[in-house]
This record gives structure tokens, C-alpha cells and sequence, in this order.
């Protein structure tokens, strides 16, 4: 008898603590904290002994726009900067290689070639693209073969059409007074005459070009190809001025732009 009665005290005291437990429990819960603005996107998170809050961004759409362009770091959408795609190949040469040759250096780009090439000009005529560094000899059927080059300095640009007066090998060099003068000033002693050979500035051949003092010939600085280093004169690699030299006839047409 006495244990029933403590069975049934003990599921009393059970009932009346169960509530009281229950609301103890839930006293402590963070409260739900709502936007104001129901519209505003806004993401409630709870824990700890409080609310947090964290407003989440949205990227701005706009039609046409990729990510990368468009971006938002809780701040309004600012475009980036595009930047404008240069393409080197359409570009003049002094605008996109350094203006300095670096000896020993060349590029490949001015190694001999056969191109698309259209022009009105005969096969057999040579074209000069002193902008642009390159040699073309027209081969007809909308091709030519091209050398790269190297042209007259700043000052000493010219532009004009002759002829191939004369053809040598090895040929010498009789630097003009003019050209003694100048050197000298900056001092360097030019020899008054040179014979031909590997030392000679003139290099392996030369065309000379009507009745002026300029020529198309070989050099001793390959390096140099690619540049406008010379007083006038189109140089090129000595393998290349010979290959070009078996190719043109005294008569020849040079077009130089």
C-alpha cells in the first residue's frame, strides 16, 4: 500500500514540474528579429544568446552585362574599366618594338618569306615598308617574298622609286664627309675608306639605288634588323642580301614608302 502511494505522489510531482520545466526551457530563446520592410532581402539567423542579421546583396543585372563587369560590395554596381585590346600586328613597328636593337638578339618575324602580297607593281619589283621594317620582291600572283630590315634613324627618313644602278660583292666603303663630320662630333673616328669584308658595315652585298648615296646592303650587326639605326641606307642580314642580290637585276625597281 505504502509503495502505491508513493508511485502515485511521484507521477503528481511529474505533471505539475512537466509545464514549469518546459517554459524554463524556452525563456532564454532569442527573439526573431524581422526587417522592418518586409521586402527588403534580408536573411535571419539565430544562435547564441541574441539575433544577428546579415544583409545579403544582389548583383545589379543589366542586359548585356557579364560578371566580370559589373560587381557590388554592399555599395551601388560600378562598371569596370575595359580595357581597350591592342593588336600588335596592325600596329606601325616603332609603335610596338623597343626602339633600341639589343646585340645578339633578332627576331624571327624578319626571317625570309613568302607572303600574300597584292600589289600592282610588276614581279621583280622590290617594295620597301620602311614603316613597318620589311622588304617585299613581288612575285606575282598576289605573293612576294619578304626580309626584314633595317631603316634610316629619326631625321633620316626618305621615300621616293629608283632604280638598281649597280650591283657589288663585298663592296668598300667610302664614308661621305658629311657622315665624318657628324660621327666625329660625337666621337667617333670613321676611317676615310674601308675595304670590303666581314668588318665592313657595308656587309656581303650592295645595290646602290639610282644616283644617290643610298643603298640596299648587308650589315655587320644583324641585331640591328628590325630598327631604324642606318643614315638612310636599307640594311639587311648578310645571308638575306645575298639571296635577294641573286634575285634582282641591275634595272631592278625599288619603291621605297
Amino acid at each position: 500500500m505504502l509503495k502505491k502511494s508513493l508511485l502515485i505522489a511521484a507521477s503528481l510531482l511529474t505533471l505539475i514540474a512537466g509545464p514549469a520545466a518546459a517554459q524554463d526551457r524556452y525563456q532564454n530563446r532569442p527573439p526573431v528579429v524581422v526587417s522592418p520592410d518586409l521586402t527588403a532581402p534580408w536573411v535571419m539567423q539565430l544562435g547564441g544568446q541574441q539575433a544577428r542579421t546579415r544583409q545579403v546583396i544582389y548583383r545589379q543585372q543589366i542586359p548585356g552585362a557579364t560578371r566580370k563587369q559589373y560587381y557590388q560590395q554592399g555599395q551601388a554596381a560600378r562598371p569596370q574599366v575595359k580595357r581597350r585590346v591592342v593588336n600588335p600586328l596592325l600596329q606601325p613597328a616603332n609603335a610596338t618594338r623597343a626602339q633600341r636593337p639589343v646585340k645578339s638578339k633578332f627576331d624571327p618575324q624578319f626571317l625570309p618569306q613568302t607572303v600574300a602580297y597584292e600589289s600592282k607593281e610588276k614581279p621583280g619589283t622590290i617594295v620597301i615598308d620602311t614603316n613597318n621594317r620589311f622588304l617585299y620582291l613581288v612575285t606575282g600572283n598576289g605573293e612576294a617574298r619578304r626580309y626584314g630590315v633595317g631603316v634610316g634613324k629619326p631625321g633620316f627618313e626618305w621615300a621616293g622609286a629608283h632604280k638598281v644602278t649597280r650591283k657589288a660583292e663585298w663592296p668598300s666603303w667610302t664614308p661621305p664627309q658629311e657622315m665624318i663630320s657628324r660621327e666625329a662630333a660625337k666621337g667617333h673616328y670613321l676611317p676615310a675608306r674601308m675595304d670590303g669584308g666581314p668588318e665592313n658595315p657595308l656587309g656581303a652585298r650592295a645595290m646602290y639605288l639610282g644616283s644617290t648615296l643610298y643603298r640596299i646592303h648587308g650589315t655587320n650587326a644583324p641585331w640591328t634588323i628590325g630598327y631604324a639605326v642606318s643614315s638612310g641606307c636599307i640594311r639587311m642580314r648578310n645571308e638575306d642580301v645575298v639571296d635577294l642580290y641573286e634575285r634582282v637585276k641591275v634595272g631592278t625597281k625599288v619603291i621605297v614608302i
